[in-house]
């Protein structure tokens, strides 16, 4: 039996256009705060929200579902990255000045238990800032379920750069 899904996103170049502009803790409590207006194009794809912003720490939450599975029957480990890459990347955001971005450089997980529909869910994000220099931030992020069990633990490295050039 076939199964679909619709979602909407906000358009990345006005997004894009409001993050040159704000610090980018302001900008992702915007997002948080803004909801489906200002849907982020991936987390519409892949069901994930900013639930929580402060300076060095983020979190999101993912909702597990068929549309995430792999073949065999369990979550497929990308989305699991794919929702700690942005949860990590976005806690390193929080300590920049408008105008200055950033891109993952590396992402490292480990894998602890395989997450299917059976887990507790939802899914919870954490992401911590570790450090901040001039070109680089690193951060960990832990994946835990609604139970708080640690899922997937990692951590992240990514490049620092001016917006505008």
């Amino acid at each position: 039996m076939s199964r679909t899904r619709t979602h909407s996103w906000a358009d990345p170049a006005e997004l894009a256009a409001l993050a040159r502009t704000m610090s980018g803790l302001d900008f992702l409590r915007h997002l948080m705060v803004a909801g489906e207006e200002a849907r982020i194009p991936m987390a519409s794809t892949l069901p994930f929200r900013i639930t929580e912003v402060e300076q060095g720490r983020v979190v999101f939450v993912g909702e597990i579902g068929e549309h995430v599975f792999n073949p065999i029957g369990t979550v497929h480990g990308g989305f699991a990255a794919t929702l700690m890459d942005g949860t990590a990347g976005s806690a390193i955001h929080t300590l920049l000045p408008a105008g200055v971005g950033y891109v993952s450089m590396d992402l490292s997980l480990h894998y602890l238990r395989p997450i299917t529909l059976d887990t507790a869910g939802p899914i919870h994000a954490i992401g911590t800032a570790i450090s901040r220099g001039r070109r680089t931030g690193l951060a960990t992020v832990e994946l835990r379920d609604g139970d708080d069990r640690l899922l997937v633990h990692g951590t992240s490295s990514c490049m620092l750069f001016d917006l505008e050039g």
